[in-house]
């Protein structure tokens, strides 16, 4: 059994990560930490509730932690992930509520109380685990891992020209985190899923027809350029048709940006780095981030030579497999969709 502590901004590809993690029977998520990020925490903490709820594993505590970054405003992102976070998905209302604890409470005791045996898994901003690294400084320690979605190095930024969006959102708290690790034993260092391996995760139209094949739908799930923008899945199971409408509109802005009808499934790769379940290879790496240059901010700077002298403080994914990625989210999530829904449209408890 693998246990995490999961803290997202969700978000279409956090979405496609999480139901990814619900679909694996070893895994065990003790909690849902939210950030602000993609859109806003509460949002963020909604849309978990929901998803947990459509994939029927409602039973997880959902927490709200940082609502802004340490030092700068909030920025959020509904341009790329639609004005609730999931493009055209709509979700349903869920039934439970959120959680009456703090995020950065969760984060603390949930450590203290199972010391070496949870992952963290941070696909946000990393504001909430920047501030229960405050409180609790041994984190790194305690945990048994720790993967983050986060930075880029030596390649272009998705915000900036050169930084990464959820460092680009709390540089500040990334600056912290990264910091917090300096010295830490190597395979206690974070795992760093930089965009130069996530955006090799490029989902395209015909991995949302296998996600369909895989759950067993009878008609073929077809998301494709030349449909018009905004058009709905009509698939019988839900869970394929909220993936596939929020895919659509992640595809959509893809092209809008010339980067063609694809999108980048960033999280959905990092939740397979943290459960073992895809092929990837990593490089110690001292890591900076920049936080006082108006142009720079954000920048994540890794020093793989020891030029600085210092210890590193991340190892940093240098290779993966797509293709192998892909198979593993598609049968996995193809096999949560069949068995919860059975190939026809159910009502969603």
């Amino acid at each position: 059994m693998r246990q995490l502590l999961v803290d997202v901004d969700t978000g279409i590809d956090d979405a496609l990560a999480l139901v990814y993690l619900l679909s694996r029977p070893e895994v065990h998520i003790r909690a849902i930490t939210c950030t602000a990020g993609n859109v806003g925490a509460r949002q963020v903490a909604l849309n978990n509730l929901a998803l947990l709820q459509l994939c029927g594993t409602a039973d997880i505590e959902v927490a709200i932690g940082a609502e802004v970054p340490l030092e700068i405003p909030l920025r959020t992102t509904e341009e790329t992930h639609g004005p609730q976070g999931m493009g055209y998905a709509v979700l349903p209302a869920p039934a439970r509520k959120i959680s009456e604890r703090h995020a950065v409470d969760i984060w603390v005791e949930e450590v203290r109380a199972h010391p070496g045996e949870l992952t963290g898994l941070i696909t946000g901003p990393l504001t909430n685990f920047a501030l229960a690294l405050r409180r609790e400084p041994e984190l790194p320690h305690l945990l048994k891992g720790l993967v983050i979605m986060g930075g880029c190095f030596n390649y272009q930024g998705n915000t900036t020209p050169t930084a990464e969006w959820n460092v680009s959102v709390d540089p500040h708290a990334a600056k912290e985190v990264f910091a917090a690790y300096r010295g830490v034993a190597l395979d206690k260092l974070p795992i760093v899923c930089a965009l130069e391996s996530t955006e090799r995760i490029e989902m395209q139209p015909e991995h949302v027809r296998r996600l369909g094949e895989a759950a067993g739908v009878p008609e073929p799930e077809l998301v494709l350029p030349e449909q018009p923008e905004g058009q709905r899945s009509q698939s019988a199971n839900p869970l394929v048709a909220c993936l596939s409408d929020a895919i659509r509109f992640y595809m959509e802005f893809h092209r809008l940006y010339d980067q063609g009808f694809i999108s980048h499934m960033h999280d959905a790769f990092a939740a397979a780095v943290a459960v073992g379940r895809t092929e990837f290879s990593t490089r110690p790496a001292t890591v900076h981030v920049e936080t006082d240059s108006p142009l720079l901010m954000g920048t994540t700077v890794a020093d793989f030579r020891g030029i600085w002298g210092e210890p590193p403080n991340a190892r940093i994914v240098s290779g993966n497999n797509p293709g192998q990625c892909f198979d593993e989210l598609i049968n996995s999530v193809g096999r949560l969709a069949a068995s919860r829904y059975h190939g026809t449209r159910a009502e969603v408890t």
